[in-house]
């Protein structure tokens, strides 16, 4: 096994994974090389988005009437996820050209505006979506194919796991959801994965940087890079144990600290839930609405808050009572206090919460000024 797949964190060695993402495109690409020259590889070299290639057995590959059917199970290395070993097939036939994705049995269905799906579609998100593009246009241009591909992506008993998962509370039922962004499993050993972060901060403080800059994931990265232009090699990356980063910040002696994170994370600091993670903490919903309902929102607008998905799906709600501001600036100054008290005086933080959809939401005063300190800083 190649060393870039092994993740090297507080002295384990944990092994990364694959996503259901991965497999479906690589699944979609093995069928269709089946579907043009009656063959299926044996398996599959795939290059992720995140970077990592990975070797990926395929299982099953069969002709269907004028369809191309393969499998490739995935490997969450050494992440405690309940997808792991599941199979995700794909179902390839010729079409008119482009690539037409859908869902088939055991992938859930979109429910409820605010994902990142419409209402209607196969629960197989963008960063999917693009691989499975990605890996049928390889296919056609090593056959010489020119015309387009219809796919269906399946998932082995995902009606079932689906059930211990959060997606009927999202609003995906009948199945699992098709995700990765990165293409790549990272193993999540909650001690491991805290030991690295407040080793990449004291890395940070020891090359003589003094404002630490967190980012909870790659949502938060990528807005902190292309909306923010910062740069990337300052930032650390903390997940969900926020108040473990910030209390390591303080304790190593960052003269400032910037948080610049998803609001679909950040907005559960302004009722002190510090690890953001779902399993842990939500409240989103409800921090929402305790705020709106300060503000004057009629109970028709509470449940509606309460009954949202998603950051956007209530910000869309407030603003169609004109409500957006006033709840927006309630929660900042939350969130303000949260920060506060867990600092207890020892140092000074700036955050940023944002979506994809809305931009920046909500930001402490100083964000700004801070982001352009790091900008400025060599």
């Amino acid at each position: 096994m190649q060393n870039q797949h092994i993740a090297y964190h507080g002295g384990q060695a944990l092994r990364r994974g694959w996503t259901t993402g991965t497999c479906a495109a690589a699944a979609a690409e093995a069928a269709a090389l089946l579907l043009l020259t009656g063959r299926a590889p044996a398996e599959l070299r795939l290059e992720t988005p995140g970077g990592l290639t990975f070797t990926l057995p395929v299982e099953q590959p069969h002709l269907d009437g004028d369809a191309a059917v393969c499998t490739v199970r995935k490997d969450a290395g050494d992440d405690p996820d309940i997808t792991n070993g599941v199979g995700i097939s794909a179902t390839v036939c010729r079409a008119e050209p482009g690539v037409a994705i859908d869902g088939g049995a055991g992938v859930g269905r979109v429910t409820r505006p605010g994902l990142a799906m419409p209402v209607g579609a196969a629960a197989i998100n963008p960063g999917p979506r693009a691989q499975i593009t990605a890996a049928l246009g390889r296919a056609a241009r090593a056959c010489g194919y020119t015309g387009g591909f219809s796919v269906i992506i399946s998932a082995e008993n995902g009606e079932e796991l689906a059930r211990q998962t959060y997606n009927e509370h999202l609003g995906v039922v009948g199945g699992l959801s098709i995700l990765g962004t990165s293409g790549i499993v990272e193993p999540m050993s909650e001690k491991a994965l805290v030991d690295t972060i407040l080793l990449e901060l004291d890395s940070l403080y020891a090359g003589g940087q003094r404002t630490a800059f967190l980012c909870p994931g790659n949502y938060g990265a990528d807005f902190a890079r292309d909306t923010l232009g910062l740069d990337l090699e300052k930032a650390a990356k903390c997940s969900n144990f926020i108040g473990e980063a910030l209390d390591h910040a303080v304790f190593r002696g960052f003269d400032d600290i910037l948080l610049v994170g998803h609001a679909g994370k950040l907005v559960k600091l302004a009722a002190g839930v510090m690890n953001t993670h779902s399993s842990v903490a939500d409240g989103r919903q409800e921090i929402f609405t305790a705020h709106a309902a300060l503000c004057g929102a009629g109970r028709d607008t509470l449940e509606g808050l309460m009954q949202s998905i998603s950051v956007d799906a209530c910000i869309e709600l407030l603003d169609r009572e004109n409500l957006r501001e006033p709840v927006l600036a309630r929660i900042e100054s939350e969130i303000e206090k949260r920060l506060a008290l867990r600092l207890r005086g020892r140092g000074h933080v700036e955050f940023i919460l944002f979506t994809a959809k809305y931009g920046i939401l909500a930001q402490s005063p100083g964000a700004m000024a801070l982001c352009e300190r790091l900008r400025e800083s060599k």
